[in-house]
């Protein structure tokens, strides 16, 4: 989804730290020794996330969910050849993320995003809809120039599938040789890679805890925490410290009727496939859930603003400062928690 040197080798590496470098709208640049560290975390997940991809399922066993504020506000998922028939557009257009040869023209075929707005519906009240990625990146467009625009989610290039380094198979194009105005409003980190979910507006609050399903008032009723903090998001969110509102982990479980083992874990997760992995779960200490503040964050701000898709919202893990815990991620588009010994 970023631009990278040696055509997508090291495309999970280069994708965080582009992200990192414009975070916030590119108006307050990181200093290099946070740079440097973004760079050895980044090091760190890019290895993890390659071999990953390396073992991930064939194409035809992927699955596009699409879902938030559409016309029913139920999630429909769409198998493999579900997407292939809906595959009926070519875009053909340079590539942002081809360095080598920049002029080149490549024959996407995918799915118009407009088709999908139409066929699934969207609320009034929608003005943008997110992509969110394997790896938890997340792209998100005005609802406006996803109908204007054959923005597709491309299958093949070239009349071959995208291979997984090189974004596939899903890979969200922009008509940009046909458009050349939509190269002042989209960049190469626009390009999303490995797309599998499509939110519509924002989903409402919905946390499957233990056998328990809670959605906002339910977490609006415990006591409310505000942290101030730099955050570790890596996309859609500004530097420097930032106020975020919501509830503490053991009172969202005390809530559940979940019992927080003495010595186990609390495992999280989110919508983005990398934090459901069974093989590297995202998973806390049951100490620290306990002694320090773990929250689950539904506002940001001063005013308090719920924390829309384009944030990682409804639902984002934080950390407080009394936890020492960082090396474990921010997770966005929370969506259950479990506990295991």
């Amino acid at each position: 989804m970023w631009l990278h040197p040696d055509l997508g080798k090291n495309l999970p590496l280069i994708s965080l730290l582009s992200a990192i470098v414009c975070l916030g709208g590119c108006t307050n640049q990181p200093t290099d020794d946070q740079l440097e560290v973004w760079r050895k975390e980044a090091i760190a997940r890019n290895a993890q996330i390659v071999a990953d991809n390396a073992k991930k399922t064939r194409p035809s066993e992927w699955n596009l969910v699409i879902q938030g504020e559409t016309a029913t506000g139920k999630p429909v998922k769409l198998d493999w050849q579900q997407l292939f028939a809906l595959a009926n557009t070519h875009v053909k257009t340079t590539d942002a993320n081809q360095v080598v040869q920049r002029e080149r023209i490549f024959d996407f075929r995918g799915i118009p995003v407009s088709g999908l707005l139409k066929n699934f519906g969207y609320q009034s009240n929608v003005t943008e809809v997110t992509f969110v990625c394997y790896d938890a990146y997340q792209v998100t467009l005005p609802l406006t120039d996803l109908l204007a625009y054959p923005i597709i989610l491309a299958l093949t290039s070239n009349g071959k599938p995208i291979e997984r380094d090189q974004g596939g198979p899903t890979y969200l194009v922009f008509p940009d040789t046909d458009f050349p105005q939509l190269l002042q409003k989209y960049d190469s980190s626009s390009w999303a890679f490995y797309v599998n979910h499509v939110v519509v507006g924002t989903e409402r609050v919905k946390l499957q805890v233990g056998k328990r399903e809670l959605n906002l008032t339910d977490l609006d009723k415990l006591p409310q925490v505000t942290l101030t903090e730099p955050v570790g998001y890596r996309v859609g969110w500004p530097n420097g410290k930032i106020q975020l509102h919501g509830v503490r982990m053991r009172d969202v479980l005390a809530l559940a009727g979940v019992q927080l083992p003495s010595l186990g874990f609390v495992v999280v997760r989110g919508k983005p496939p990398i934090y459901n992995n069974p093989a590297n779960p995202v998973t806390l200490p049951a100490a620290n859930v306990r002694d320090c503040d773990i929250v689950l964050a539904t506002r940001w701000g001063e005013d308090k603003q719920l924390i829309p898709a384009r944030k990682g919202g409804p639902i984002t893990l934080a950390f407080g400062s009394n936890c020492n815990l960082k090396d474990l991620p921010w997770v966005t588009f929370v969506e259950a928690l479990t506990t295991k010994q």
